[in-house]
This record gives structure tokens, sequence and C-alpha cells, in this order.
């Protein structure tokens, strides 16, 4: 079984995940980039059992949306989404083993900016692609 090996940018956060990803995809929403702080954001989920007793108390500030960040940096450490059951997104950025993790898709595609391209052939969703993000295995 695979594990994987995540931590914030001060190193005050650290998570152990073990078994692999059920997907790995990009996410184009406007709240995923500012979360992020990136033009596109690249999350791993993983199972929920693996991670929630990692995490420091959670975010919520929009809706169905928990999110967790280090206290003491800030950096994002996980996400969990109400319509994605059991399933944590990590940002591909802090976990140390992301070379190995290749998106599969394109989620919120409508909402990309308009001078960000990138060249694959991946499926793309304008909007969330719950049921293709549900249904993949990494």
């Amino acid at each position: 079984m695979p594990e994987y090996t995540a931590r914030c940018y001060c190193g005050e956060s650290e998570l152990t995940i073990q078994g692999p990803p059920e997907t790995v995809a990009y996410c184009h929403c406007s709240d995923c980039r500012r979360w992020t702080g990136a033009p596109v954001a690249a999350f791993a989920a993983f199972s929920a059992d693996a991670l929630i007793k990692q995490m420091p108390p959670d975010y919520a500030p929009k809706g169905p949306v928990r999110r967790w960040t280090c206290a003491t940096c800030g950096s994002p450490l996980g996400a969990a989404f109400d319509y994605l059951p059991d399933q944590i997104y990590v940002p591909l950025g802090i976990i140390d083993q992301a070379d190995c993790l290749t998106p599969v898709l394109h989620s919120h595609h409508a909402e990309r900016l308009p001078w960000l391209h990138l060249a694959d052939d991946l499926p793309r969703s304008d909007g969330t692609a719950r049921a293709n993000l549900k249904a993949s295995k990494s």
C-alpha cells in the first residue's frame, strides 16, 4: 500500500496518508485559486479516514466546504466538499510525492483564467465534475 507524506510551508503541520488517492484533478474555480494563491489548483483526493484525525480544526467559510490550514504559516492542507463525501482534497503542492500524482481531469474549466492554457488531453468539465471526481481512480 503506498504511503504519501505532506507538509506545510513551515513544517509545523505534517500529514501521512496510507493508500492511493481516489483521484487527482485540477480545479479552476475562483475559490480554489484564492485559497491556494495559484492560477489553477491541483489536488489529490484521499479517503477522509486516512486524514481527518491528523487535521487541525477546520474552517468553513462558505456553504458546503470545509478547509484546513496550518495554524502557524497558513498553508492550505486540505478541503472537503459535502457533495463529495468521504474524501479530503490535499493540494499537490504540499505532497512530497507530487511528482508521482498526475491529474486525470479538469473541473470548473469554464472559470479558468483566459490566459492560462494547459496543453493536455484531459477531460474538462465546466462545472464541479463531481461524478467524474468520485468515480475516477488514479
